[in-house]
């Protein structure tokens, strides 16, 4: 199967990446197939050769999950809610919803305090 994925290249720690179509069992640095884009994390520079990606995509190459981020902000594929993505947010909005819950009960408890200590005063 061929993968669309990332090979490093650069000098170490300021590491930049080309994005490349390889076969699935080759290596990471290996040689690859075609050479299709270009991609520095540190200042963020993307580069695409998008027919070469769009022929790719057509011939049923399969990213990377990176390499798919890339794609999506350079608008080559749709944006696709992953499983993983999902159940994160919603594990985020169960933790959202105990610490307000927790803080209206702490603050409930406070106020009761203080309205016995104004009785009692």
């Amino acid at each position: 199967m061929i993968k669309l994925r990332l090979k490093r290249f650069g000098k170490k720690k300021e590491a930049s990446f080309r994005i490349v179509a390889c076969n699935s069992t080759s290596r990471r640095d290996g040689r690859p197939l075609q050479e299709l884009g270009f991609y520095n994390p540190r200042t963020k520079e993307t580069r695409l050769d998008t027919e070469a990606l769009r022929t790719r995509l057509t011939q049923g190459a399969q990213p990377t999950n990176v390499v798919r981020t890339l794609l999506e902000k350079g608008g080559l594929l749709e944006k696709v809610e992953r499983p993983s993505i999902a159940i994160g947010k919603a594990k985020l909005e169960k933790e959202k919803l105990a610490k307000t819950k927790t803080k209206d009960k702490e603050s409930d408890s406070s106020k009761a305090e203080s309205d016995s200590n104004d009785a009692q005063s």
